[in-house]
Parts: structure tokens; C-alpha cells; sequence
């Protein structure tokens, strides 16, 4: 209470002495000879008087506030326009807003990278339809030329027969291969791919795919060596699950040294299951192995659509397994592409 006194005393005094006195001199210098009516009111009314200053002084400081504030909406307004543009230098804006400069950068450079990404993506399935339609114009090519044959030559064997005809049915059922990957490029594209969710078993499923398999398997003398067990329950989408483990299964045979193993690990743990598929095969580059499960990525660019696939089913598999709220990842052990999955229950 008696700080309070003493700080109200002070104040009175720092009034009477500085404000009072300044303000009677400013007064009589300005106002007493020309304005003597105004001199005189303002003398009994100097409360009043330092009232208006006040609020003059307070209405210029609020006003200038606010017209900073304003003017600063307005550059990141400004800014903002230019998140999107083309432009690849970066947005600057005055040190007082260095944090909306920094988000909006961020911003900027998520967005020109992403759309660098879906750029490089459109090229790439451009690249893979006009290589495709290429290796579809081969076999159709034969097909047509053998069906000729047969036609046009009334006298041929039925050895050459049987030879033509055998050839011919090789050919169409790759132009059918080549049309389902066609299909492939553009159900992708345009399907939401909606998850609709059961109680399956994952060892059944596992087993399913293995032997539709088989005949891929033999043509290069593979070999399966599984380990799982008998029943593992998870609930999820049976059709897009077995769409992501068959990829990957392709994937291995494609890859894999001849007269080797592919092997397939399932195993449940506390909280999530997790699946290894392991080949053996040429060591991918660091650099490619980030590149992997991207869009219409090749990682043998030497191959054509006549040994290789479209690129997408990498990329498939993890939007699939992500939609599980799951992960998967490759690296390189040695000789070996492992290629591990986790799915949380």
C-alpha cells in the first residue's frame, strides 16, 4: 500500500513539474497572443487538454500498427501467389516474417518436387506405352504372317502345320500379356483402389500364390523354400493382399540367378506380422534401390516389356501394403534382394 502512495505521489509530482510546466510554456508561446480565449481554456481545462494529446498520440501508434500489420498480410498474400509458380527462387519477405518465409519455401519446394515426381512419372509411362506398343507390333506381326502362311499355302505339311500353328498361339498369348499390362498402366491411373477388409488367413493366401506360381518357377528351375505357419489370421483385403504378395513373387522369379531359391519368411510377432521375400540375383545400386517402388520404375532398364513389366508392380504392392497401414523396404544382403514387410494387427 505504501509502494502504491509513493508511485502515485511521484507521478503527481513528474505531472505538476514536467507536464504542467512544459505545457504552460508551449501555451504561452503559442497561443497566448493570438488565441487568448483558447489560452485561457486550455489553462483550466489541462486535463482535458492531455486527454486529446494522448488519444491523438495513441490513434497514430494503433494506426501505424495496424498499417504494418496490413502491409506485411499483404506480402505473404503476395508470397503466397507464388508458392506455385514456376519460379525456382526463393520467396523472401521481410526478417519480421522469416517464419512465414521458411513454411512458405517449404511449401514451394514440396510442391516443385512433387510435381517433378508426377512430370518424371507421366514421361516414364509415356516411354513404357510407346516401347510396349513397339514389342505388340512384333508378335502381332507373326501372328498375322503364320495365319497368312496357313491361309495362302494349301500344301504345307502338317508338321509345318502344327509348327505355325504352335508358333502363332506363342505370339498371341503375348500380345495377350502385352494388352493385360496395357490395362494394368490405366486401371492404376484411374482407380481409387478402395480396401474393403476381412478376416483372412495370410499363410492360406501365401500358399495359393505360390503354387499358381509354379510354372513361372520351372521355366528357370527355381525353387521355393517357405517358412510360415500352418495359420496366421489378419484382417485386411484378401484380393489387394494377394495383388501386392504375387508382385512381389514375380518380382523374385524375374530377378533370380537361375537354379537357385526364392525364400519366403512369415512370421508373427507381438504387435505385427512380418514378411521376407529373398532372392538371389545382381546386387541393385544404392541409388536405384530408392527409386524401386516408384511409378513405372524399371530397375534392369536393359529389359524390354518382353522380359521386364510395366514398372508398377513395386509401386503397387506398397500403396497396397501402406493401405494396410503396414511398410515395406528392400536392401541388399550380399548376394540377395530382401524385400521385408510389416503389418501391424
Amino acid at each position: 500500500m505504501l509502494k502504491f502512495i509513493v508511485v502515485f505521489l511521484l507521478l503527481n509530482v513528474f505531472r505538476i513539474i514536467f507536464i504542467d510546466g512544459i505545457l504552460n510554456d508551449i501555451l504561452a508561446e503559442y497561443t497566448y497572443d493570438t488565441f487568448p480565449e483558447f489560452y485561457v481554456w486550455a489553462v483550466y481545462n489541462k486535463d482535458a487538454l492531455i486527454l486529446i494529446g494522448l488519444a491523438i498520440i495513441f490513434s497514430i501508434i494503433i494506426y501505424r500498427f495496424i498499417s504494418k500489420k496490413v502491409n506485411e498480410l499483404n506480402k505473404i498474400y503476395n508470397a503466397i501467389d507464388n508458392v506455385y509458380d514456376d519460379d525456382v527462387t526463393n520467396i523472401e519477405l521481410p526478417n519480421s516474417l522469416w517464419m512465414f518465409s521458411d513454411k512458405l519455401n517449404k511449401i514451394k519446394y514440396e510442391y516443385m518436387a512433387n510435381k517433378n515426381k508426377a512430370k518424371d512419372a507421366e514421361q516414364k509411362k509415356n516411354d513404357l506405352i510407346m516401347y510396349m506398343a513397339h514389342d505388340l507390333k512384333t508378335p502381332l506381326t507373326s501372328v498375322i504372317g503364320y495365319l497368312s502362311l496357313l491361309n495362302d499355302e494349301k500344301n504345307i505339311s502338317k508338321d509345318l502345320q502344327e509348327k505355325y500353328l504352335k508358333i502363332a498361339l506363342n505370339k498371341s498369348m503375348r500380345v495377350e500379356e502385352l494388352t493385360n499390362q496395357f490395362f494394368e498402366i490405366t486401371r492404376y491411373n484411374l482407380q481409387d483402389m478402395p480396401i474393403n477388409k476381412n478376416k483372412i488367413d495370410l499363410s492360406l493366401l501365401l500358399d495359393q500364390l505360390i503354387d499358381e506360381s509354379y510354372p513361372m518357377m520351372q521355366k528357370r528351375n527355381l525353387k521355393f523354400n517357405v517358412t510360415k505357419p500352418n495359420n496366421l489370421s489378419f484382417v485386411g483385403d484378401g484380393d489387394k493382399l494377394a495383388r501386392a504378395f504375387g508382385n512381389l513373387i514375380k518380382n523374385a522369379i524375374n530377378y533370380s540367378y537361375e537354379n537357385t531359391e526364392i525364400e519366403i519368411e512369415m512370421k508373427e510377432q507381438e504387435e505385427k506380422i512380418r514378411i521376407i521375400f529373398r532372392n538371389k540375383g545382381d546386387k541393385i545400386p544404392e541409388y536405384k534401390l530408392e527409386k524401386l517402388f516408384e511409378k513405372f520404375y524399371r530397375g534392369d532398364e536393359s529389359r524390354t516389356s518382353e522380359t521386364g513389366g510395366t514398372g508398377l508392380g513395386l509401386a503397387i504392392a506398397k500403396d497396397i501394403i501402406e493401405l494396410h497401414n503396414g511398410s515395406i523396404n528392400v536392401k541388399n544382403d550380399n548376394e540377395f534382394i530382401e524385400f521385408y514387410i510389416e503389418l501391424l494387427k
